[in-house]
């Protein structure tokens, strides 16, 4: 593997183990997972409930066992759409790809233990794009709004800030476009924010300080504000295990599902410029207290609870990305890999040669700008 592949192989297998181990803590305490599982979650987990077909609320998902959740399946979908396209994405191409294939496709689905439509699986606010997209005809652009605010349009796109890396900014109005297809409000802004520090943990050099910053440039109204609280009430944290608490109350100003994950409150997940999604300050939070160190911080993310899978997607890609794959547990990629019967490293390559067409693409449009600027230049210098 060249540079570009191990870093984006890092980010997405990253992402995958993150999503597979915290499956199992998702929607729980830490005291609950502690007890469940005679302390902390330290690796591949079985699932939190023995009897998870009959289970309620999460039947019939077979979390735990190394098993990817919808957060894989859909980043997945998106380096495929990457794929046929070799283009940067707007909202036209979530349209016109992504839900073809969350509708016309079957696909193995590890937490069914069978193949099935991607539209199956996804959560009531992933199929909003179905119903918005595909049944209404809405505007690609506009069809985000009216959804539940979370984090559903955020967990899948860390393939944008790959192809737009060592360029967050550039990656920020990449995923806010591709956004709007699916989410509006905070929801939407996470998924800018979060393309974009994978964007910058893809450049060289880049660090967690760095990814920190070009978060906090980026973001905006109670996104901002969520991540600046937590990655302050980060910095005093030694060790993730006695700082759960810390970073849950740094950022339970913003979060609108309250105090009981399972139990949303009346107004969870309504548009607001104060609040935040939980998931991306957490995040960004534990790779602060890990200083960075991938293991750390996706048991931290694992352990925290609540939306732990797509906390850890989130930690694990942009420590994934920092560090390359090698930092990704190599027993950790082969649980994964066998458990959900897919190779979680298949995809790094694959976005990393799109990746380079579309800088070429890009090259090719700035020397045709700057040729025209040359031209005002000349004309100046003519008169």
């Amino acid at each position: 593997m060249d540079a570009l592949v191990m870093k984006a192989t890092g980010a997405l297998a990253g992402a995958a183990v993150g999503d597979a181990l915290g499956g199992a803590a998702e929607g729980n305490t830490p005291e609950a997972i502690q007890e469940r599982y005679d302390g902390f979650i330290t690796g591949i987990v079985p699932p939190f409930l023995e009897d998870w077909r009959n289970a309620r609320p999460i039947a019939p998902y077979h979390k735990g066992d190394g098993h990817v959740t919808d957060d894989t399946l859909m980043t997945t979908a998106l380096v495929d759409v990457y794929d046929t396209v070799r283009a940067h994405l707007d909202a036209y191409a979530i349209a016109d790809h992504l839900v073809p294939l969350l509708i016309g496709e079957k696909r193995w689905i590890p937490e069914f233990e069978s193949e099935g439509l991607l539209l199956h699986r996804i959560f009531l606010a992933e199929k909003w794009l179905v119903t918005r997209l595909h049944y209404g005809h809405i505007d690609p652009r506009e069809a985000g709004v009216g959804n539940i605010v979370n984090c559903g349009a955020t967990m899948y796109v860390a393939p944008i800030g790959i192809v737009n890396a060592g360029a967050p900014d550039a990656a920020y109005a990449e995923a806010i476009d591709v956004a709007g297809a699916h989410q509006s409000s905070y929801g939407r802004e996470a998924a800018g924010v979060y393309a974009a520090a994978v964007a910058e943990a893809m450049r060289p050099g880049a660090s967690v300080g760095s990814v920190v910053e070009t978060a906090l440039r980026l973001a905006k109204d109670g996104t901002r504000d969520a991540i600046e609280a937590v990655v302050e009430a980060a910095a005093t944290v030694t060790d993730w295990r006695s700082g759960l608490g810390v970073l849950r109350a740094a950022v339970e100003p913003f979060d609108t599902v309250g105090p009981q994950y399972r139990q949303p409150a009346k107004d969870a997940r309504i548009p607001s410029r104060t609040k935040s999604i939980e998931e991306l300050p957490v995040a960004l939070g534990m790779l602060v207290a890990a200083q960075g160190d991938y293991r750390e911080a996706v048991l931290g993310s694992i352990n925290y609870g609540r939306d732990s899978d797509s906390i850890a997607v989130m930690a694990g890609s942009i420590a994934g990305a920092l560090g390359g794959v090698d930092v990704v547990p190599s027993e950790w990629i082969d649980g994964v890999s066998d458990g959900s019967r897919m190779d979680i490293t298949a995809t790094g390559p694959v976005i990393a040669s799109v990746a380079r067409e579309v800088w070429a693409a890009d090259a090719a449009r700035a020397r045709a700008v700057e040729s025209v600027r040359d031209a005002f230049a000349a004309d100046l210098e003519v008169a």
